[in-house]
């Protein structure tokens, strides 16, 4: 049996990947800026708009998910639109969202 439970631990590479990847979404303005693009894809200023946050500071957020793979983004003219591809991303985003209800408590189980 214990042989079981190594096999279906994860590595160390996993485990500091994801400890990264919450690292990146711990960030308020992340997850405004990760929660809108769940939905559909937009440009930088849109997200400014949205996140209630200045151009710049969103375009900073954008590149340092971007290279972690949060986000993906396509050239159309001089614009950049952004968008959340990963759909284990998507689902991580919307099941932290439901679980936490509007007030900020936590949801009880079963919602």
């Amino acid at each position: 049996m214990m042989a079981e439970q190594s096999a279906e631990q994860p590595t160390d590479a996993q485990v500091q990947v994801a400890a990264e990847t919450f690292r990146l979404l711990a960030s308020p303005t992340r997850l405004r800026i990760i929660w809108h693009l769940v939905g559909a894809e937009h440009d930088v200023s849109q997200l400014a708009t949205a996140a209630e946050a200045s151009v710049p500071t969103v375009s900073q957020h954008l590149g340092k998910m971007r290279l972690a793979g949060l986000v993906s983004a396509r050239r159309e003219g001089r614009r950049i639109f952004y968008s959340v591809t990963d759909p284990h991303v998507v689902t991580m985003v919307q099941q932290i969202f439901a679980h936490i209800s509007p007030d900020g408590s936590l949801a009880p189980d079963g919602v």
